[in-house]
Order: C-alpha cells, then structure tokens, then sequence
C-alpha cells in the first residue's frame, strides 16, 4: 500500500511545474546549508524563518548534496563539459535549473518520504493497537487520501508537523504505558485492567522494555521527536506538548508526578534542537517568539470543508459510521478510541492566524486512527462479515474518489 502511495505521489510530481514557492524554498533552503544571508540581520534572503525552519533545510538538502556531488564529478571532467558553470561566482538557483537535473523532484523527495513514514506510523500504530485488519483499514485510506498526497508533492511544513505531532503524543503514551510495568521485564507483554479504561501494554510498547532501566533512551527519542515537530511548524510543539501531557496524566495512574518532568524535559531539549536548526542564531531563533506567529483560533470550518469535499468521500462515510458505533457499542468507548478522537476534534477545529498552516490536515492521523480502532471492535462482533464487507466498500469508494481527483492534484 504505501508503495501505491508513492506511486500516486511521483505521478503527481511529473505533472507539476516549477513555481515561485519553488524557487523561495529552493533559494532559503540552500542558504541555511550553504551561507548565510547576504541581507544583514535575516538568517535568510526569505527573512527570519518563523512558521518551519525545517521545511526550507529539507527542501535545500537534496539541492546542496546534488550540487557537492557535480562538483565533486566536475573534478574529473574537461572545463568545457563541468555542469557547474559559475564563472567566478557562486550558481544562483535560476542557474541551478539549467545545470542540475531533476531539480523539482529533489525539492519534493523529503516531503514525499515524510508522509511514506507517516504512513508506515499509522500503521504501526493502529496494527499494534487494532490487529492487522484496524491497520489495513487506517493505511488504505491513508494512502488512498488526496489531502495527504497534496501536501506530500509539494515544499510545505504541514506533513512535517502531521508527522511530528503523531509521533509526539503516541511516544508519550509509550512512555506512560511503560510506567505501569514493573521495574524490570518479567515476561510477555500483559493486558493491563484500568476501571472505565482498558489499554495493552503490547500496543504502543511492544518491542520495548518497561518502565526502568532503559527510560532515558526513550526520553531522548521523545525529545528528538518534539525537536522534529518544533523544527517542522511554530505551533506543533506546544499542540505536541499538550496532547501527549493529557494522554500521559490519564494513562500513567500512580505515577502522575514523573509526567510533567517528563513532558518539560522533552520540550526543553526540543527548544535546543530548534535552536541547533536556526544555526545557533540568536536573532532568528528569537524572532519565532517574537512574531505572533503561534497565533491561533477555533473554528468549525475547516471541519466543515474536509467532510464536503467529494474527494474525502470515503473517509466521511467512515467517520459518520465510526461515530455512530462509537456511541452505540460500549466496548468502543475506550482509550485507545478516545485518545485519537479527541485529537482528532481538537486539531480540526485550530484555525492559525499567525502564520500559515493547516492543523487539519494534522488531525488526519488521528482521525484514520479512530476510524481502525472503532472498525476494529466492529470486526469482532457477531456481523463481522458484514462489517468487512461494509469497510471494503468504504475503502473502495475513497481509492476510486482519490484516483479520480489525481489529474486535479498534478
């Protein structure tokens, strides 16, 4: 599935063209590898970074390597056939276009393997959860979306605070879960009974060992993946932060006070990863807090405009299904079915005013989450056939929606 994933997305790319956002990620993207900006007191020509830094040093990486490694060949060629031709000066981007091939699938091969590993989480993360068949369920319709194949085939920060933000609050359930184990690994994995919630500490922890001796590794891994999506939007940390402290204060019963030093530490080393990408600049590090650009509201429009869109078909037909079963069998109602679902609310209803963004498309995980995990208990009950068959058909329709909509996309 995710190689069908890929393929939708390269498709995409042949059929684009460069644009000006193009050349603005290209040109600021280089510059944070390359040199500074020759504009005094800017990090970049672009200005101070502050919505995500790390979109612009993704779409320059390819770009810089690209060019070390022509010039690392042009050592072996005649003068007359280098591909770098700077004559004295160092090759703009517009110059770039002419003597580095491929150049608008570079800027975009960071960004389409980032949503190919948010792809590889869902699943990860709902089949440990749900069972094989709650992870086909959320990675066919991942695959098959065309708000995530949009924002994959193009130089934006958004899939990189999807990525980094699902990431974020699942390893924090990681870590609360771990809590509940004893201090050493006795054995397998084993259900834990909590009254009014129900968990397996062989979901999201499985292949780890428990809360003991091996908990700071997995507060460095909690830290690199705040300082991913504290690098990847202005907002993503805080909402990271936030969601992940709320799931860890209710799954971590008996060790409550161990989860705010956790949460702060993480973050703290966040900000020092953050400030590692601004290339150790005061002045633009700073300026993330100084623009208003964490700005935010809410609002039920984006809501609105996803579940109308045609091309989401499929995946709102889920989502009603998966709320009415939600409601109606109580054996749904559960942590690893809420969880997702009010992340899923709360993303979708953010609206930013301060810099672009668009945390619905970061709900999404969330949401396809939900939809496995309530699936899932729907495979189990007595009308499991008519349960997959009605899942097929909802897959069925949203891969058809989204085939229909590529050509639109490109």
């Amino acid at each position: 599935m995710l190689a069908l994933f890929l393929l939708q997305g390269f498709w995409i790319v042949s059929r684009q063209t460069l644009t000006d956002r193009d050349y603005q990620y290209a040109r600021c993207g280089r510059e944070t590898w390359e040199k500074p900006s020759p504009l005094a007191g800017y990090f970049t020509s672009c200005g101070n970074i502050h919505d995500g830094i790390l979109a612009y040093r993704l779409a320059g990486l390819p770009l810089t390597l690209n060019l070390l490694a022509e010039r690392l060949f042009d050592l072996l060629r005649k003068p007359e056939n280098r591909v770098v031709q700077t004559s004295g000066s160092e090759p703009t981007t517009w110059e770039l276009r002419h003597q580095i091939t491929h150049i608008l699938l570079l800027l975009r091969l960071p960004f389409l393997f980032a949503g190919f590993v948010l792809g590889a989480c869902i699943w990860w993360v709902t089949r440990r959860l749900f069972g094989n068949l709650g992870g086909y369920t959320a990675l066919a319709l991942y695959c098959f979306s065309p708000s995530i194949l949009k924002a994959c085939t193009a130089p934006d920060p958004d899939i990189l605070a999807a990525l980094g933000i699902f990431g974020g609050v699942y390893t924090c359930i990681g870590v609360g879960h771990a809590m509940l184990g004893p201090r050493r690994e006795p054995g397998p994995p084993a259900t834990v009974e909590v009254p009014g919630k129900r968990f397996l500490l062989a979901g999201v922890t499985t292949g780890l060992r428990r809360w003991g001796g091996k908990w700071r590794p997995r507060i460095v891994l909690l830290t690199v993946i705040f300082g991913f999506a504290a690098a990847s939007h202005v907002v993503a940390l805080p909402v990271a932060a936030l969601l992940g402290l709320v799931s860890m204060l209710w799954v971590a019963e008996g060790h409550r006070s161990l989860v705010l030093p956790v949460i702060l530490t993480a973050s703290l080393g966040a900000l020092l990863l953050l400030f590692a990408c601004y290339g150790f600049s005061p002045d633009a590090f700073s300026y993330v807090f100084r623009s208003g650009a964490g700005f935010v509201t809410f609002s039920v429009d984006p809501a609105r405009r996803f579940f109308s869109a045609l091309s989401n078909g499929g995946v709102t037909v889920a989502t009603g299904a998966s709320l009415v079963l939600y409601i109606a069998l109580g054996k749904s109602r559960y942590f690893g079915n809420t969880v997702p679902l009010t992340c899923a609310v709360v993303l979708m209803s953010l609206v930013m005013t301060g810099a672009p963004g668009s945390p619905w498309l970061w709900s999404i995980p969330f949401l396809l989450t939900f939809i496995a995990g309530v699936f899932a208990d729907a495979y189990e009950t007595s009308r499991r056939r008519v349960a997959l068959a009605a899942a097929g058909a909802i897959v069925l329709l949203q891969t058809v929606l989204c085939l229909l909509s590529l050509p639109s996309l490109g």
